[in-house]
């Protein structure tokens, strides 16, 4: 029974970690609202649109979770998206790229999957470069707004 045990926590610890490695995940010590601000501004000042803003909280707070605030940002270049999507629509599931964002006590968590993991899925060289990009961008983004003051 010990070692099914230890079996079943190695593979859970594995698990974990590819899950974790997928996610680019940062914590803010700005407020909700200038968390927000500085998302939304770090996005559009790398050329992409945020194209709708979620309000997960009230969906949540209607089904008895305690949350203050809880957004999803959606966010992309239209032409592009478009010119993907007609060319590539296995991808319209995984656009507009988007970003969670969070309060949690005094600080502003931010979590959006990476677009990077996305050429396992689809390898065409093509897609590769634009996944990397988008997660280059991604990257720059998020830390903006962690190193925002």
């Amino acid at each position: 029974m010990s070692s099914i045990w230890w079996s079943g926590l190695l593979v859970l610890g594995l698990v974990s970690t590819a899950c974790a490695d997928q996610l680019l995940m940062i914590r803010s010590g700005l407020s909700f609202p200038e968390a927000m601000l500085a998302l939304q501004n770090a996005i559009t000042t790398r050329g992409y649109k945020v194209t709708h803003v979620q309000n997960v909280d009230i969906g949540l707070t209607k089904i008895g979770y305690q949350t203050d605030n809880y957004k999803v940002v959606f966010y992309g270049k239209a032409e592009e998206i478009a010119q993907l999507t007609a060319k590539h629509p296995e991808l319209i599931p995984y656009l507009p790229l988007n970003v969670a964002i969070f309060a949690e006590r005094d600080n502003t968590i931010l979590v959006t999957d990476r677009p990077g993991v996305l050429a396992d899925f689809f390898p065409d060289p093509e897609l590769k470069s634009v996944f990397t990009r988008w997660e280059k961008d991604l990257t720059e983004i998020v830390n903006e707004v962690q190193e925002a003051r």
